[in-house]
């Protein structure tokens, strides 16, 4: 039926996947900001529909924009429960770091309503090629690219401080939430010790790095694909010179990843890389998006977050070689002045490991509470890989066998007896 038939006095229908309000006076409130705006930004109220939902209680809209040039997006943050000052101040210093992030065009802070430029509608995620890890390999330089460039923008007292109590409160909530909660086990006694101990040599590991500025979830769901027409999806592709071959066998041993002496010859090129490896031609690099929690804190988080996903597994060769990738930049860009890390990767990427697993841990018990709290339970259903990520750093090193062991206990997994390779 086309709106020329509705009966007189009639609204038209809304668009697929119109906004839905379970309050009706944040409804109006949002109706009244919206035809306020439409004017001074060309916008076609009757084409907001949904864009998408994060973990928090921030909603985000499209609109079109009514001369037919593109669209922006519209975040609901009711504030209540969401303070936007953080958003903006972040979107800031990335912006003044040269990342393409969102530009704020209007907020209304005590409504807690902003408009902001559309960087696409294709995430990083929604990109990869999950068989081919190569193919990925240029999409995670310009995800490195990205993230060194924040990193050298780095100054102290800008933004909040990744501390101890901040590293605890964290890791607490894998005890209170998925242990006691989702697993109904009586975190005391051995229990309660083992997590003491263990959380105190989490702290300490992660508390020796040096600081820079901290997105806290920098991973492909959070990273916009380029609009760019090409041939695989939204990427344009080109040939390009070889992939720069990390020596792998070396790295890996440096690391002690288990079995990297049966790899390729030290030097040799990675089955990902080679002539054929594709480079992503990019006119403004990835977006990066849900930045509002960023902190002043350990160089290694980032890029464990990068490497260690929650909805995405890599095979370790090829977290390997992104993260001697991003060791290598950010030691030309001056980040890596530490202790032995300049010239030691398997150094820096045992810390990467320390601070992936107290990640892992927080990560698991902030799923658990989405579901059980805010009755969200998709996310759970990613806590098995956190499982893994977590037995995987604690079978690596010995002062985390009371750990595996808790885990295994809760998980009900048999422990493989014999050698283990790679103990560190």
């Amino acid at each position: 039926m086309s709106d020329q038939a509705l009966p007189p006095g009639a609204a038209p229908a809304p668009p697929a996947c119109a906004p839905v309000w379970a309050d009706p006076a944040r409804a109006r409130a949002f109706q009244a900001w919206l035809a306020r705006e439409a004017p001074a930004h060309a916008l076609n109220p009757a084409s907001v529909r949904s864009a998408s939902a994060d973990a928090s209680f921030r909603r985000y809209f499209r609109v079109d924009r009514a001369d037919g040039t593109g669209s922006l997006i519209i975040m609901d943050a009711p504030p209540a429960q969401e303070n936007c000052a953080p958003f903006v101040q972040v979107a800031g210093l990335m912006a003044d770091a040269g990342l393409n992030v969102p530009r704020i065009l209007a907020w209304d802070e005590p409504l807690g309503f902003m408009l902001l430029s559309d960087l696409g509608t294709q995430t990083m995620m929604e990109v990869i090629d999950r068989e081919h890890p190569g193919a990925n390999l240029p999409l995670y330089r310009q995800a490195l690219d990205a993230l060194i460039a924040w990193q050298q923008a780095s100054r102290p007292a800008v933004l909040p401080p990744y501390d101890e109590a901040l590293l605890r409160r964290e890791l607490a909530l894998f005890p209170d939430w998925y242990l006691t909660r989702h697993k109904g086990v009586a975190v005391e006694g051995r229990t309660r010790e083992t997590l003491d101990k263990t959380f105190d040599l989490i702290v300490a590991r992660n508390l020796a790095a040096p600081s820079v500025f901290v997105h806290r979830d920098f991973m492909p769901r959070n990273l916009m694909a380029p609009t760019l027409p090409a041939a695989r999806g939204s990427l344009a592709w080109q040939a390009a010179e070889p992939s720069e071959p990390a020596p792998l066998r070396a790295v890996q041993a440096s690391a002690g990843v288990p079995g990297a002496a049966a790899l390729s010859p030290e030097g040799a090129v990675p089955p990902w890389g080679g002539p054929a490896a594709g480079r992503l031609a990019l006119s403004s690099g990835l977006g990066v998006l849900d930045f509002q929690d960023a902190v002043y804190g350990p160089v290694t988080y980032d890029i464990a977050s990068l490497m260690r996903d929650a909805f995405l597994s890599w095979d370790e060769d090829f977290v390997l070689d992104v993260t001697v990738r991003y060791w290598e930049q950010a030691r030309k860009g001056g980040l890596m002045d530490f202790e032995d890390w300049h010239s030691d990767f398997g150094a820096f990427y045992r810390a990467v490991e320390w601070m992936g697993l107290q990640r892992h841990l927080k990560v698991a018990g902030i799923f658990a509470r989405l579901t059980l709290r805010d009755g969200k339970p998709r996310y759970l259903a990613d806590a098995p890989r956190f499982i893994g990520y977590i037995r995987a750093t604690a079978s690596r090193y010995r002062e985390l066998t009371p750990l595996l062991r808790l885990i295994d206990e809760v998980e009900g997994i048999q422990a493989v007896s014999g050698y283990a390779f790679g103990r560190i």
